[in-house]
């Protein structure tokens, strides 16, 4: 019975027992060398009152942790190799290598393969992305564990003010496109989601609503088709809205893939892009610079938002210093108008 109550012992108790945050249990544990004496034995000695094995034991047995795991769970693979790319970049560049793992976020046991990974004694901390990193219950747990993570998240606002954040303001991108396009004359404009999973998805769509509302124009919900960020996905909600809505003169779709699925729905179905149908995405991918016409999307350099990730997390894994709350990168996508909008055809 003794054994099993100590075993359930988290950093988070430690830290109640000890009247300390939790980062400075995870401090501790991880031997960073700026904590404050005192503070440092008060913890060290509620550790060991309550029986608590530090996850991270492990770690200063062989030294310093110099990896850095990347967990991902995205269909595009486009995003999952550029971000790849920017946190391989910016390891090098402060001697850290990195771990890739994808993981399953709807699998039953994807939390604990997460802990697991980095509870190894070789991962100094993880860099998560969506929507592993939008995963408020995944990353308490995390903290509880004590395991070091910066997130990339899409939100104008860091949520969560526990980790270092790379945040992209998506609901700003969805509202200069959707504004661009009530300029151009658009009244009918539908909204095709990415999957629901994914907070880039609420985001984006709320802009479109913002910018809607804001023209006194209705956001209706049949105009919003739900789906995922596939080319297919953007292929078959064409179809169905296409084929029976004929009013609709332009399509926001949540990422340039799906919006290179509209472009080849609505060239099967005859129409004319972009005098019969506006097209914009999301991402500034290879999809929108490959397609004829280009699309107009909103650039966000998946690179940059990797290395920013990184970055973050490996100065907070060197640093001493006692944060009220953990370090943010805000990223303002660029938006780019190409040769698939202009004014519908009756304007």
């Amino acid at each position: 019975m003794g054994s099993k109550t100590l075993r359930m012992t988290t950093i988070k108790d430690i830290a109640s027992r000890a009247g300390v945050s939790f980062k400075t249990v995870s401090r501790v544990v991880n031997g960073v060398p700026s904590v404050d004496p005192d503070t440092r034995a008060r913890v060290q000695a509620t550790i060991q009152e309550m029986g608590y094995v530090p996850n991270q034991a492990a770690r200063q047995l062989r030294g310093t942790p110099r990896t850095i795991g990347f967990l991902y769970d995205n269909p595009n693979s486009n995003y999952v190799v550029e971000v790849q790319e920017g946190i391989i970049e910016a390891c090098r560049s402060m001697g850290y290598e990195v771990l890739i793992h994808p993981v399953k976020s709807t699998d039953a046991d994807a939390h604990a393969e997460v802990l697991r990974l980095g509870q190894r004694a070789e991962v100094g901390g993880l860099v998560l992305t969506p929507p592993l990193s939008e995963n408020v219950a995944l990353i308490d747990q995390l903290l509880d564990s004590g395991i070091a993570a910066a997130t990339v998240v899409s939100g104008a606002e860091p949520p969560d003010s526990r980790l270092p954040t790379v945040h992209v303001d998506d609901r700003y991108a969805a509202r200069t496109l959707t504004n661009k396009l009530v300029d151009l004359g658009h009244r009918e404009i539908a909204f095709f989601e990415g999957d629901a999973g994914h907070q880039s998805t609420q985001e984006r769509r709320q802009g479109w609503e913002e910018a809607l509302i804001a023209h006194g124009l209705s956001a209706d919900r049949g105009l919003v088709l739900p789906g995922e960020y596939t080319f297919s996905s953007g292929v078959e909600r064409a179809d169905e809205l296409l084929q029976k809505m004929r009013t609709v003169t332009a399509i926001i779709a949540c990422n340039d893939e799906i919006a290179a699925g509209v472009l080849f729905s609505a060239r099967r179905l005859g129409l004319r892009i972009p005098h019969d149908l506006s097209i914009v995405g999301f991402e500034d991918s290879p999809f929108s610079r490959q397609s004829w016409p280009n699309l107009t999307t909103a650039r966000q350099s998946n690179r940059s938002l990797g290395a920013h990730a990184a970055r973050l997390l490996m100065e907070s894994l060197s640093s001493g210093e006692m944060e009220a709350s953990a370090p943010a990168i805000a990223v303002q996508p660029e938006v780019l108008f190409r040769d698939s909008i202009a004014p519908p055809a009756a304007v």
